[in-house]
């Protein structure tokens, strides 16, 4: 049985809702961002923030970090080209190069917060993956920062994080303890933790270990 998912006109549309997932797999997903509804590019996704999807047919919530983003031609005969204009004159004197292009984000699966009935469960987190990734189609929202919050109470994401295919994990790695760090208001108990977890992670690897260490404090 389906359970219900919110609808929403582009009009209603909530601020959190970025993007929309057209290519999904167990350990990640592809999102393409919405169009803003002015004469702008659509907001790129920073490199380590955290999202959130749903899988309708269970109604998990699916998290997940983003790890590649990229603006390109939907056309893809055809490369972009430098033009030489700004921001304003591209609004002035073509319009049309912002509806020629997408952006685009990959992000790796994390963990999920499984619905039981018609309500989320309240203190359940799951730091593995979810028994289906989002489907196609599906919204992609922003995470409210009391859910980052919630979800990183423990610390076996960063396991995740230092296997994912295709990216540069060291550099998502701290790039995603940053977001969290800045989040809980620079909460150093956490951060300790952090290090702490990866420390046992990464025992047998020094020279990984020091070089994620070398960024947290970026």
């Amino acid at each position: 049985m389906r359970l219900p998912i919110p609808q929403f006109e582009t009009g209603d549309r909530p601020p959190n809702h970025i993007a929309e997932v057209i290519e999904t797999a167990t350990t990640e997903f592809l999102a393409q961002c919405l169009d803003p509804e002015d004469l702008s590019f659509p907001v790129m996704p920073p490199f380590g923030s955290w999202v959130k999807s749903v899988d309708e047919e269970s109604g998990n919530q699916v998290y997940a970090v983003v790890y590649h983003a990229t603006t390109l031609p939907i056309d893809t005969v055809h490369r972009a080209r430098a033009l030489g204009l700004s921001l304003q004159d591209l609004r002035e004197q073509q319009p049309q190069i912002f509806a020629m292009l997408k952006t685009e984000f990959r992000a790796a699966i994390v963990g999920f917060k499984p619905r039981q009935g018609n309500q989320l469960k309240n203190e359940a987190f799951y730091q593995y993956l979810p028994p289906r990734p989002p489907q196609i189609h599906q919204a992609v929202y922003r995470c409210e920062p009391e859910a980052i919050i919630h979800f990183t109470e423990r610390l076996d994401f960063l396991r995740t994080l230092l296997q994912v295919n295709g990216a540069p994990q060291e550099a998502l790695t701290a790039a995603a303890i940053r977001e969290v760090y800045q989040l809980r208001h620079a909460d150093r108990e956490w951060l300790i933790r952090a290090g702490r977890t990866l420390s046992m992670l990464l025992k047998d690897d020094y020279d990984r270990l020091r070089f994620i260490l070398s960024q947290l404090h970026s």
